[in-house]
């Protein structure tokens, strides 16, 4: 779970407080949406967040899966 809240630090960083603004998520939302980034707002974010909001948990379970594949420990 660090390493899924590590992801959500260093993808929001400057803008902690409102992460729509982010330009690294503004990215991610166009390639996962279409909407050009320039056009997203603070509703666009949180309805993909609630309407995606399993597969959001998903990779964030799948970052520390890396990682521990990454530091060589086993996930079993």
């Amino acid at each position: 779970m660090f390493e899924a809240v590590r992801f959500l630090w260093n993808a929001t960083r400057g803008h902690r407080l409102s992460p729509w603004r982010s330009e690294y998520l503004r990215w991610r939302l166009e390639t996962y949406t279409g909407k050009p980034a320039g056009e997203v707002q603070p509703r666009d974010f949180w309805d993909l967040f609630w309407s995606d909001k399993r597969q959001f948990f998903r990779f964030m379970a799948w970052i520390g899966e890396i990682k521990s594949y990454a530091d060589g420990k086993s996930i079993d």
